[in-house]
């Protein structure tokens, strides 16, 4: 009985430290949103709303009567949905290849599939200015410019999310058991009437997911827009950042925030339900067995069709801009760079890749992190209802404006003890915040595969939360929490939305540089952003080369 009563008190003590120790992961990654998420996009919208301490709620029906805001909001949703579309339409038959087909080089094409996704959007929309704008290959070529069209900023946000369906629906597809279709096959189905009835509805979350993903990015689309736009388009985000930085009418830019929360919101409300969806129980299996060669000469043609179109539509654009950044004798464009021009910067361009490097490298650390408690704090098996309402807020950052973020770090973080204007944080905290959610979704696959119990059993036996995670989880978390860690980087090394305002001007980051020297006319100029672009560009793929070596096929969908 006493043995009984021992165990009754030893498992008591542990649920209270597992309980403490769930409080005590939540309390970092909780305050750092608070302060430096909520406060600042709150504080510009009391800014906007709110005077004399009184609000004005009466402004968000003006600011929607205006027709230039009710355009802004019809184009961003019709831009949206139409890039959705195109990316499922161009990325389904990639994520089938990837799939279901095994051929010479897939590893190679699939890090070549997934570069443009972990590119900054400035370098993107450079890229396809090299392409399709004044004096890009289609121009000399042919003479067609397609920078002054729609079509331009399609294009580039069907390249941007092309990763997004093919490792969303094709990480799912490549597990699916092909003998539910042969089955149904055998009973006299057509193959497409197979596909139809059997294949598609499991596949239907995961594509709805994909396309719920592409449609929030394109949504909240700020540099391909601001770069390839210019004065005829204008999504929520680019109007956001001419109403602050340009006309200085914070009471508009705070109505629009608050309208593109809201859509956030709803976006990623449904995200999280398809996603429950698609974590249902399905006949899976491993993905190995269910990749082969192609037969027959519908599948060689399908995969050769996948080959140009990524050739065309994901090569292309980058090496034109590779190219166009060549374009001086001597490399010209690249020597320019190390020279002050007294009117860009006042520093010469080539300092914003050690300053990009270093905020990106700060930023990686405060986001592993704080993804890192966050994620450990949502595997726990006693997470509450306001652990698991905490991971849809991770999520906010992916598509909350982030150029009110960055106006709102200058309007609110200005007074002690939060006074950090002058201060060189400023901008790995802004870079965190998207990085946050990237190192949350790839370790919390791994950590929820951790069998629960042996962290019970080493509870039990009296070991602290910190010895339980050094000694059962990080072993196994550790590949993850690289992968984590190299994606935190990527991201916060191209991030421009919140970096434009904060940014000083002697230590700009390579987008600021990039897109400071597009808004100035000369051919020099130009030359030097392609340049910075080509190296930012470098840069990630890079990076991303060295993710794809250190994947498994259970960190995560990217």
């Amino acid at each position: 009985m006493g043995q009984v009563v021992d165990l009754t008190r030893t498992e008591v003590a542990a649920r209270k430290r597992g309980a403490a120790a769930r409080f005590a992961l939540l309390a970092a990654p909780v305050a750092f949103f608070a302060v430096f998420f909520a406060y600042p996009v709150a504080a510009i919208v009391a800014r906007g709303l709110k005077t004399d301490g009184t609000w004005h709620l009466g402004r968000i029906g003006e600011v929607l009567a205006q027709s230039d805001v009710r355009h802004v909001l019809w184009f961003t949703t019709w831009q949206a949905l139409v890039s959705t579309a195109l990316t499922l339409i161009v990325a389904l038959p990639g994520a089938y290849v990837f799939a279901r087909f095994d051929f010479p080089g897939k590893h190679v094409l699939r890090a070549v599939v997934t570069v443009p996704f972990v590119l900054p959007t400035v370098v993107v929309g450079t890229a396809f200015l090299a392409l399709v704008g004044r004096g890009g290959l289609l121009d000399d070529l042919w003479g067609v410019r397609l920078d002054t069209t729609v079509w331009a900023i399609l294009l580039a946000h069907v390249f941007f999310n092309y990763a997004v369906v093919v490792r969303t629906v094709g990480g799912l597809w490549a597990q699916l058991d092909p003998r539910q279709e042969e089955a149904a096959r055998m009973l006299g189905v057509s193959q497409l009437k197979a596909w139809r009835q059997v294949t598609l509805p499991a596949l239907a979350p995961a594509v709805a997911a994909a396309a719920l993903m592409v449609f929030l990015f394109t949504f909240t689309s700020f540099g391909v827009v601001q770069i390839l736009g210019g004065p005829t388009f204008s999504t929520l985000e680019v109007e956001i950042y001419r109403q602050t930085s340009e006309i200085f009418d914070l009471s508009t830019a705070a109505v629009l925030t608050l309208i593109q929360f809201a859509a956030v919101g709803a976006i990623l409300a449904l995200h999280a339900w398809t996603v429950r969806r698609r974590e249902t129980a399905l006949r899976l299996v491993d993905a190995s067995v269910t990749a082969r060669r192609p037969r027959g000469a519908g599948q060689w043609a399908l995969l050769g069709g996948v080959l140009v179109t990524v050739a065309v539509l994901l090569v292309l654009p980058p090496a034109v801009l590779v190219q166009r950044s060549l374009g001086a004798p001597d490399f010209g464009y690249y020597r320019a760079l190390t020279s002050e021009d007294g009117g860009v910067f006042l520093v010469p361009p080539i300092e914003a890749i050690g300053n990009s490097l270093s905020y990106a490298v700060a930023a990686t650390l405060i986001a592993v992190v704080i993804g890192g408690l966050a994620a450990a704090a949502l595997t726990r098996r006693d997470a509450g209802r306001f652990v698991r309402g905490f991971d849809a807020l991770l999520m906010l950052p992916l598509g909350v404006s982030a150029v009110t973020v960055g106006f709102g770090f200058l309007i609110s973080l200005d007074e002690p003890p939060l006074d950090l204007r002058s201060s060189w944080i400023l901008v790995p905290l802004a870079q965190a915040l998207v990085g946050v959610p990237f190192v949350v979704r790839t370790m919390l696959p791994v950590l929820r595969a951790v069998d629960v119990r042996l962290r019970e059993a080493a509870s039990v036996l009296g070991a602290s939360p910190w010895r339980v995670w050094r000694e059962v989880d990080l072993p196994m978390v550790r590949r993850a929490l690289l992968i984590a860690a190299g994606f935190a980087f990527a991201v916060s090394l191209g991030e421009f939305g919140a970096t434009v305002f904060i940014a000083r001007p002697d230590n700009p980051t390579l987008p600021v540089a990039v897109a400071r020297l597009l808004g100035r006319p000369g051919d020099l100029n130009y030359g030097q952003a392609m340049a910075l672009s080509t190296i930012l560009m470098v840069v990630c793929a890079v990076a991303l080369l060295v993710l794809e070596r250190l994947r498994t096929d259970r960190t995560g969908e990217f």
